[in-house]
């Protein structure tokens, strides 16, 4: 179990710090289906597995536009986390 330092007297600051713990592991799990989504699809159509049924090539650009945009997916989602934190943020200021 992990220790958790309040900075306030208020017991009510360690159910905002398990809230936004939680919401934390949530993202992160969000973030690894993301990750995991895009490669588990976006490599064996770039490695050619739809060449023998439609003869389409996946262009080796597209590949790559394909995984930046996993990258920016994840960003963006992890981004999400701002307006959580900024609410806790006002609630945790001294």
């Amino acid at each position: 179990m992990e220790k958790t330092i309040l900075i306030k007297d208020d017991l009510r600051d360690v159910i905002t710090a398990i809230d936004l713990s939680k919401y934390t592991l949530n993202k992160i799990k969000q973030n690894l289906f993301w990750a995991f989504f895009y490669n588990i699809v976006g490599i064996p159509i770039a490695a050619g597995i739809l060449y023998p049924f439609t003869g389409w090539l996946l262009n080796p650009a597209i590949a790559a536009a394909a995984m930046a945009f996993s990258s920016v997916s994840v960003v963006s989602n992890s981004l999400l986390m701002k307006s959580i934190n900024q609410k806790i943020f006002k609630f945790f200021s001294f």
